[in-house]
């Protein structure tokens, strides 16, 4: 009986001795709804996920806009390094946003500077604009964010504070998550999960303590993202 075989990795998943977010796909996730003074605005996600490993870095993009595509990404590489190879959808956005990158580089004089904002050059890959699946790897991720704050926000709504709170929370699970197989005998290796890269360790964080509905108010309202 035939049984379908599965392609080849992309070159970019299976490159070896090369730091964490080095290969890095990208994408916007859901809005999410947050407090500001009397009103509300809209929020986004943005997640970026180390091809290889799956290490997950979660940055919030406060409207979708090409400069704060921008912000994002700066903000993600101060956090986590260099970037060699990015790739995302096609979306209008990511393409306003590499465009006034090149365009920003190519107007400085400074040589250090132009260095110091790429450094040997950034690829920036837009898959297909029908070609969604090209962009399963981080999809999948997406799937799990938003699984992580839907059981933590339910019907909350956040102020931008403890939405960031959150989606810090939700990175530290994911990268938590083992990538290896995990076994169930003790003498057996620990599994391995993007931490290890990450970290170098596995130390996970202590669980929350159990919360009454009024600490979600006053000087207690930390324990509202908990």
């Amino acid at each position: 009986m035939g049984q379908q075989k599965m392609a080849d990795l992309p070159v970019e998943r299976v490159v070896p001795d090369l730091p964490a977010f080095t290969n890095v796909g990208v994408d916007y996730f859901a809005p999410v709804e947050v407090k500001k003074g009397r009103g509300r605005v809209k929020r986004y996600g943005v997640l970026f996920t180390c091809l290889p490993s799956r290490a997950v870095d979660l940055e919030v993009a406060y409207a979708l806009y090409t400069y704060s595509c921008i912000n994002a990404m700066w903000r993600f590489m101060c956090r986590r390094g260099q970037i060699s190879h990015l790739i995302s959808d096609n979306g209008t956005n990511f393409i306003r946003a590499e465009r006034e990158l090149r365009e920003a580089v190519s107007n400085l004089d400074h040589s250090k500077i132009q260095h110091a904002l790429l450094p040997n050059g950034l690829t920036w890959t837009f898959n297909p604009p029908a070609g969604s699946h090209h962009g399963g790897v981080w999809e999948r991720l997406i799937r799990l964010v938003k699984r992580v704050l839907s059981s933590t926000l339910r019907l909350q709504t956040l102020d931008d504070e403890s939405f960031h709170t959150v989606l810090f929370e939700a990175e530290a699970i994911l990268n938590s998550c083992p990538i290896t197989k995990a076994s169930e005998n003790v003498n057996d290796l620990e599994a391995l999960t993007p931490n290890h890269v990450l970290l170098l360790n596995t130390k996970p964080l202590l669980p929350p303590g159990l919360f009454q509905r009024d600490d979600l108010y006053l000087k207690r309202r930390w324990r509202q993202v908990q």
